[in-house]
């Protein structure tokens, strides 16, 4: 496996909302950067994965960021992960990625499940583009 960050998409709430592609690279990138590692253990364990897992959150600074562009800049592949989700929205995954960039460290997105377009399809909008507020119809269109 290449010298690269992987942004990791993990599941929401079910341990089987993954693709297959997830599941592989997880398997095969040299390290993990997790969010919390006792929840990214709990997924591993579950699909019986035994990649080694760093610990980067929120509190964890530019410091541990950089030792983990460090590693792959010196050929090692690193996943980074958060708990439920896609990384970089709404966890520290950001400013690893921004770093990584900076460096010009290779990066590639394995998305995974998306709370926003779940919520799309059993909330408030109908799949022809109309949105619902309290119950009224709103149309969303160019004429608008």
């Amino acid at each position: 496996m290449s010298a690269t960050l992987y942004v990791v998409g993990t599941p929401i709430g079910n341990l089987e909302d993954i693709t297959m592609r997830q599941l592989r690279l997880l398997g095969e990138v040299d390290f993990l950067a997790a969010e919390d590692t006792r929840v990214t253990r709990k997924l591993l364990s579950h699909y019986d994965i035994h990649t080694p897992i760093v610990s980067y959150h929120e509190h964890s600074g530019l410091t541990v960021a950089q030792s983990i562009a460090d590693r792959i800049l010196a050929g090692e592949s690193c996943g980074v992960v958060t708990d439920a989700g896609m990384p970089c929205i709404s966890d520290p995954g950001e400013p690893l990625v921004q770093l990584c960039h900076k460096l010009g460290v290779p990066m590639e997105v394995v998305p995974g499940p998306s709370a926003a377009i779940a919520a799309y399809f059993v909330g408030s909008y109908d799949i022809d583009g109309n949105a619902r507020y309290n119950g009224t119809n709103i149309s969303i269109g160019a004429d608008q």
